[in-house]
């Protein structure tokens, strides 16, 4: 049994399957229906109006209706989409047992305990007939499924097969008056719409239940006699045909299955029973420890099968439906129906290899479970679960394919599972002695070999590889060399899918997919709310997978989406271009044609190969919410705006890309306060003082207009901002223009008008306007105020400013990698207007050159030294060349002119370092921090910046000279070279000079050693975080180089961990175990021997005082065995051995195992055993227990633990 979903509830009594949503009825003994999803294991709804237990419930097979009926003799019918009962059927005089919809005609029959059977119109809402004939309880009633019949069980110990054809007939309409007359006649006096066709008399107890058999003229019935009995029925006559005896106590429920020769039962002894149809013999028994069985249903069109119980119900399964199958290049080998089958998918033909023998014992789950095939020997290996796991080999002439000719009898074995690992050689797993039978064709025993891990499954993975699975974790083993070569923790893996290049693996389990590199390091994984089905790789390295309702991809950065939903679940078996081969459950090999277009898309911007994405964007429907916001998210708001129509949409794409043009379009088109206020915002930002004076004016927002003018030197208009201000009678505005203008007598003249006399006389007597202050003066009479003596008024007049009215020079913004492809739409003239009419004459557009990092930001400074472009280019799509400013005249070439044209700015050099490098040292050399931050926090995953401030501006200020020509001239910056020589050409930059390189750190570390030698643990900590800190700014030259840097990164952290260590073991004062844990972990640090011998004896020293003895020797024969050459050392060991040997146990219990081998917390200092679950930073690879995930590293204080990242860059060999 394949248990599929489980519930626990009170006593389930009544149970019905949806026949197209993965939907459940359940009718509870407590009154309530509950309706769940099986698929994804959530109750959907519950639905209480019964009183007291529910006993039948049934779905409607096309409208959107369930029909229950209880022990309060009502039968309810309900809408599951309005969540309510519709109505209610009133007439039975007892309990109602079952309740059932007709297939075609709008019927409904029930089964009561008033020994009646009653058949209702749910349309007309009426009892249309009542069959009668029972006299004891009628336990359940059912149509049959295509012909005109009823059945019935009942404790009268009979079952009844009802003829209800003149009742279809009679709900026809009548024809004419004379037959409408003899219905109503028929009605008045009783008439026959239902007849009992047989009685069925042979249980020795009530009858509990009787089903039709769904396409034969059968009848199983089972009763309170534990007998399960089939029946056959012919025109005239039904009979008994045999009794199936096994139950041990009442049969509850009983049914055919649709699709196998087979009966289900349970009953009230806690078991559910498979007999066979044919042998009338029982196939399994599954049983339950507590539960007694009430109800079984089946699924209308799928092979599933649910079973309610004293506390729930599960839905199950009796056997797999997956085909085994294995694909080779463009064939198929699967088995259907006891044969091995052929398909070829460039011809999509298919043929019939050879009949499999049919396993011998009688219980169920026994066809095969994976298929191996060997292409050069044309050999298949059959693996299924008989005999407890057994293999079959066929070996088939090459010709015979198709034919159907004779293929030479199977070779057999015993064995978990079975697989081909070379041309003529397969391997056997041996579960019991965990070992691998490597065998040949003749199925003869070559080689023998115990495996790395106890493993439960062996799967390919390369000529003389396997990769083994235990419950949590997989390996790569090679049975050559018998090393393991890979190794990762996973939840337990169903499937195993290789890319065609073999070089990454895609590990099925049933709710997640890890993708992995032949070598088994992670790459990503994606978690599944619904059962994962099957996948396959695509030609472009994407993996499609199916659940059991979606087919989906996973690109190999992780991300992944839904391609098409499904009906059926279907096993992919090969995805060629957008084909998908897959088989269904039925063995049938189908080609579903898909939509690659989205994950081509995601692909290509993930490889950045952006040709392709401007011609998908030019040609294709790819459109929606989705891919708008995949494109956000990834960094490409500009190429989102071209796919989208929604103004507000387009408003926030344009903000967020800088797009000024399209935002105030947005803006206008929706016109709403907020967004004018946002677009002022944008377009200050940028120092468009035309766009936020515009938005500013369409808000109305007169106090920053006013100030706007004030910083742009527009007096002009803050003049009429002062009108505006006395139009409207705003005082403060008008004084506060007046302020901007410097207009004192206009101040005066407000304060005069608002009754501040005493103010607008100190005004006028500090600007002496004594004629004016006169005039105040006189109005105020005795209270003129005093001007406070011995102070000195200084002047308040707004300074000039330094640029009046007009644009400021506009902030850069980066022309993206697609816009020039975008627009090359339009007409050459058009784009020539375009340029100058859209981005003025000073808006500065810079087109990256190398967008290795994507993000190249470029930041002319005032002053550097700026290259001239050997070539000026126009428009060129292949290279994305932006034109030069607008500003230079289009003066004809011949045509003599005496004005001045200035050359064309070249690239500063900043900028072209930035642009060739994807090494972060490179970027802060160039000042660009913000891009240095980005790269290392994508190679390293590095989130704190704080220690790399320092070392930024020391690479920045070590990488620039500066030059003072004469005092009122700015001083010039001239960029340092990394190997510049006289012989150099001067149009060719070569990186910039770095001041740190990787001599210095040799020499730190050199001096980290003599520190910690010395016992100075501070002095030593504060170099190797040094080393450690530099090293991401750190530039080699060679491969071997990169290595050594690596090399080094590990053998500092190693020093940081222990040192820190032992400076919180010193803190620890008044916890003498804690001290000894630390002390005892120091020691499984990777030190130099030295280090490693003091570690050693300063752990048995606190040991030894501590009363631990025999941890103290463990030390003391460490000690030993690194040979000191100190004699103190050596001789100290051996008295602490000496004296432990006398009483070699330990006083207090430490967190401590030297036998098991383990690496230490870096956060918490605990140790993390082999097998325990553990997670890394990024950069120094110090190891952290799972719960650190996320915080910041304690060791390198700079990296993010567990964060994703694509390692060191530190070389421009990498980058080759």
């Amino acid at each position: 049994m394949l248990t599929k979903f489980e519930t626990k509830s009170n006593r389930v009594k009544g149970l019905s399957f949806h026949s197209k949503r993965p939907w459940i009825l359940a009718s509870l003994h407590s009154g309530v229906i509950q309706l769940w999803d099986y698929r994804m294991g959530t109750l959907i709804d519950r639905f209480d109006e019964h009183d007291g237990p529910v006993r039948g419930v049934h779905f409607h097979k096309s409208q959107p209706l369930f029909v229950s009926g209880g022990d309060d003799y009502k039968i309810k019918v309900w809408n599951y989409k309005l969540h309510r009962c519709l109505f209610t059927l009133l007439g039975h005089l007892d309990y109602i047992r079952t309740v059932q919809f007709h297939h075609d005609n709008p019927w409904i029959v029930s089964a009561s305990d008033d020994q009646t059977i009653r058949i209702w119109n749910w349309q007309s809402r009426t009892c249309i007939s009542v069959l009668t004939g029972h006299n004891h309880y009628v336990m359940c009633a059912s149509f049959h499924p295509k012909e005109d019949l009823v059945v019935s069980a009942s404790l009268d110990q009979t079952v009844r097969v009802w003829d209800i054809g003149a009742l279809k007939k009679k709900s026809g309409s009548p024809p004419d008056d004379m037959l409408r007359l003899s219905q109503m006649n028929t009605d008045l006096f009783g008439g026959v719409d239902a007849v009992v066709k047989y009685v069925l008399e042979g249980h020795d107890r009530g009858v509990n239940w009787a089903a039709f058999h769904p396409t034969l003229p059968l009848i199983v019935s089972g009763a309170d006699d534990r007998q399960v009995k089939l029946w056959r029925m012919n025109d005239t006559k039904a009979w008994e045909v045999d009794t199936l005896r096994g139950h041990m106590n009442n049969v509850s429920c009983v049914m055919f299955h649709a699709k196998q020769d087979i009966i289900v039962s349970n009953s009230e002894d806690k078991s559910i029973r498979v007999w066979d149809v044919t042998r009338r013999t029982g196939v399994q028994t599954f049983r339950r420890e507590h539960d007694r069985f009430w109800i079984l249903a089946a699924h209308p069109e799928m092979n599933l099968l649910a079973a309610g119980h004293d506390s729930g119900m599960i839905v199950f399964k009796l056997e797999r439906e997956r085909p085994a199958f294995s694909v080779s290049g463009d064939s198929l080998f699967y088995v259907k129906d006891r044969f091995l089958r052929y398909y070829e998918f460039s011809t999509q033909k298919d043929a019939q290899v050879t009949p499999i023998r049919r396993p011998g014992s009688t219980s169920l789950n026994q066809s095969p479970r994976t298929l191996s095939y060997s292409p050069t020997e044309n050999a298949v290996l059959i693996c299924s679960d008989v005999d407890g796991g057994s293999y079959e080999l066929y070996t088939i002439p090459k010709d015979s394919i198709g034919r159907g000719d004779n293929v030479p009898d199977a070779r057999r074995g015993v064995g978990g599972s079975a697989v081909f690992v070379a041309r003529n050689r397969f391997a056997v797993l041996d579960r019991s002695n965990n070992q691998v039978l490597v065998k040949n064709l003749k199925n003869e025993v070559v080689k023998k070999g115990s495996l790395p891990i106890s493993c439960d499954a062996i799967f390919y993975a390369g000529t003389g590889n396997l990769l083994c699975r235990a419950e949590d974790r997989v390996v790569i083993f090679d049975l050559q060399q018998r090393l393991v070569l890979g190794d990762l923790q996973t939840p337990f893996i169903k499937y195993v899918v290789w890319s065609n290049d073999m070089e990454s693996v895609a590990l099925l389990s049933k709710h997640a997919i890890i993708i992995a590199s032949k070598k088994l390091v992670h790459q990503c994984t994606l978690h599944e709310t619904i059962r994962v089905k099957s996948g396959a790789w695509d030609d472009n390295g994407v993996f499609i997978y199916t659940t059991l309702n979606h087919i989906k991809y996973c690109l190999p950065n992780g991300d992944s989406g839904i391609v098409r939903t499904l009906d059926v679940p279907i096993y992919i078996t090969k995805v060629s271009g957008n084909t998908i081969f897959c088989l269904d459950r039925d063995g049938k090999s189908r080609a579903i044609i898909i939509d690659a277009t989205e994950y081509i898309f995601k692909l290509s911007l993930m490889k950045k190969k952006y040709d392709n994405v401007m011609s998908m964007i030019r040609s294709s429907q790819l459109c929606g919410q989705a891919v708008i916001a995949y494109l956000q998210q990834k960094g490409f708001p500009e190429v989102a705006l071209h796919f989208v129509k929604d103004e507000r949409t387009r408003f926030n794409l344009a903000l967020e890309s800088g797009n000024i043009q399209i935002a105030v379009a947005s803006a206008t088109a929706i016109d709403e306060k907020d967004y004018w206020y946002r677009l002022g915002v944008e377009a200050l930002r940028q120092g468009n003082a035309g766009i936020v004076e515009y938005a500013y004016q369409r808000t109305k927002n007169f106090e920053r207009l006013s100030f706007l003018y004030l910083i742009t030197g527009n007096k002009e208009k803050l003049s009429k901002m002062l009108k505006i201000a006395e139009v409207k009678n705003d005082v403060m505005g008008q004084f506060h223009n007046a302020l901007y203008l410097g207009d004192v007598r206009e101040r005066i003249k407000i304060l005069e008008s608002v009754g501040h006399l005493p103010l607008a006389y100190i005004t006028a007597s500090v600007h002496g306007l004594q004629d004016v202050a006169e005039q105040i003066a006189a109005k105020l009479g005795d209270n003129v105020p005093n001007l406070p003596e011995g102070k000195v008024p200084s002047l308040l007049i707004p300074p000039t400013p330094v640029m009046c009215g007009g644009d400021w020079p506009l902030l850069r913004v980066i022309k993206g990698i697609f816009e020039g492809g975008l627009e090359s739409r339009v007409r050459d003239d058009e784009e020539d207007e375009a340029v100058e009419g859209n981005w003025g004459e000073d808006l500065d557009m810079v087109d990256p050159d190398s967008l290795q990092n994507g993000d190249a930001t470029a930041i002319l400074e005032d002053g550097e030294v700026a290259e001239e472009n050997e070539e000026e280019g126009g428009w060129d799509l292949e290279d994305l060349e932006l034109p030069p400013e607008a500003e230079t005249p289009k003066a004809s070439a011949n045509s003599r002119s005496s004005v001045f044209v200035a050359p064309t700015p070249g690239m500063p050099v900043s900028q072209i370092w930035t642009q060739r490098s994807s090494l972060a040292a490179e970027h802060a050399a160039a000042g660009n921090f913000d891009t240095a931050m980005r790269l290392l926090n994508r190679q390293l995953g590095i989130k704190n910046f704080a220690p790399l401030r320092s070392l930024f501006l020391d690479l920045h200020n070590g990488s620039h000279s500066y030059l003072r020509a004469f005092s009122s001239a700015p001083v010039i910056s001239l960029a340092i070279e990394r190997g510049w020589n006289e012989s150099a050409s001067p149009n060719v930059r070569a990186p910039p000079a770095l001041v740190f390189n990787f001599s210095q750190l040799e020499e730190k570390l050199k001096a980290g050693y003599k520190a910690t030698t010395a016992g100075k643990f501070s002095d030593a900590l504060r170099l190797f975080l040094g080393i450690l800190h530099t090293i991401p700014l750190v530039v080699v030259e060679l491969r071997r180089e990169v290595d050594e840097v690596k090399e080094l990164i590990i053998i500092v952290k190693e020093y940081v961990l222990g040192l820190k260590m032992e400076l919180r073991r010193r803190e620890l004062r008044d916890d003498p175990v804690r001290q000894q844990e630390l002390a005892a972990y120091f020691t499984h640090c990777n030190l130099q021997v030295p280090h490693l011998r003091l570690a050693m004896q300063n752990a048995m020293t606190v040991s030894y005082k501590a009363r631990n003895l025999a941890t103290a020797a463990t030390f003391a024969r460490r000690l030993l065995e690194t040979n000191p050459p100190t004699e103190n050392q050596a001789r100290q060991a051996r008295q602490v051995l000496q004296a432990a040997e006398r009483n070699l146990t330990d006083a207090t219990e430490l967190n401590y195992d030297f036998r098991n081998p383990f690496v230490t917390c870096g956060a918490t200092y605990v140790p993390i055993y082999r097998g325990q679950k553990d997670i890394s930073c990024s950069y120094c690879t110090a190891r952290f227990v799972p719960d650190q995930e996320g915080q910041i590293c304690n060791i390198c204080e700079l990296a993010v633990i567990g964060a994703d990242a694509s390692g060191l860059m530190c070389s421009p060999a990498q980058i080759r």
